[in-house]
């Protein structure tokens, strides 16, 4: 299989997703796509427990997509490996009442993952300005002063929402928290493919409902929206990565590569060392176990 260069899949204030591929399977069989993770998978979760040690970073990871770009079956199958006291993940729905309270921002910054531990968002901050763009109204909701109706909310108040993003994720940088971004490049034709295939197998029927396809319709301005969001908000310390997503082994191979080659260059993350006094006298602990 060729090497995966992932700056390939960083985006930039550049990116059209109109230009980038959906589908990658690097020439191989899904067997070998599937072999080739399993490997790579055991390697994350050795460094996660480095990571879980060492207490100094904490990583976040952020998944956003349309529906059925395969969000959860990809969390399933990167991080099976991981020690569950490394790793929590987070579904983010429609916001409840007491989050409706709050800044839009809060229900995902007590959501965020401690020193040592990796989070991964499903659906994430991001959702307010996607979501909510394509349909304005659900702003009101949140009760900001001086937004009473959708024609109050204009280019200024998006701008000021994007910058808010930006301020967030770099707050988050400076204070040890490591952060990738993951947009699952799906095609339309794929997405009709496995909405076909929810309604054709029952024990997949759950995961159906009509809002599927009444979001679909609006799929053109979903596609306007991540866009933009993705080049107002794709940072330094904050990067967008966007994944071809028709093929869920190689797009799974694709964000498990990514993880890391990035997090192998942060040449400070080590276990602690014994104490010296400790180290000293390991031999002595040894035979008194030993002799028990």
């Amino acid at each position: 299989m060729k090497k995966i260069d992932i700056n390939a899949y960083k985006a930039d204030s550049t990116t059209k997703l109109s230009e980038l591929a959906t589908y990658e399977d690097f020439g191989v069989t899904n067997k070998e796509l599937k072999k080739d993770l399993g490997k790579l998978r055991k390697e994350l979760g050795d460094f996660q427990d480095t990571i879980y040690a060492d207490g100094k970073y904490s990583v976040l990871i952020c998944l956003q997509g349309m529906d059925t770009s395969g969000k959860d079956s990809l969390v399933r199958e990167v991080f099976k490996d991981f020690n569950v006291r490394g790793v929590v993940v987070h579904s983010f729905k429609v916001p409840t009442d007491l989050e409706l309270k709050h800044d839009f921002l809060w229900r995902h910054y007590i959501a965020l993952p401690a020193k040592g531990k990796f989070g991964i968002f499903n659906r994430t901050h991001y959702e307010n300005v996607l979501v909510t763009r394509v349909h304005p109204e659900y702003i009101l909701g949140e009760h900001i002063p001086g937004i009473n109706e959708v024609s109050d909310i204009d280019g200024k108040f998006w701008d000021s929402r994007f910058e808010q993003i930006n301020n967030f994720e770099n707050h988050l940088a400076a204070n040890g928290t490591i952060i990738f971004k993951f947009f699952l490049h799906l095609s339309k034709e794929e997405q009709r493919q496995r909405l076909l295939r929810r309604l054709r197998l029952r024990q997949k029927h759950w995961k159906f409902s009509p809002d599927d396809l009444k979001e679909r319709k609006l799929w053109d301005r979903y596609q306007e929206c991540y866009e933009e969001a993705i080049q107002r908000t794709s940072k330094p310390k904050a990067p967008w990565f966007v994944v071809p997503a028709d093929n869920k082994k190689s797009a799974r191979l694709i964000v498990a590569h990514i993880l890391f080659e990035a997090l192998k260059k942060y040449k400070d993350i080590a276990a602690p060392e014994l104490d010296d006094k400790i180290k000293a006298n390991l031999d002595s602990y040894k035979q008194q176990l030993e002799s028990e």
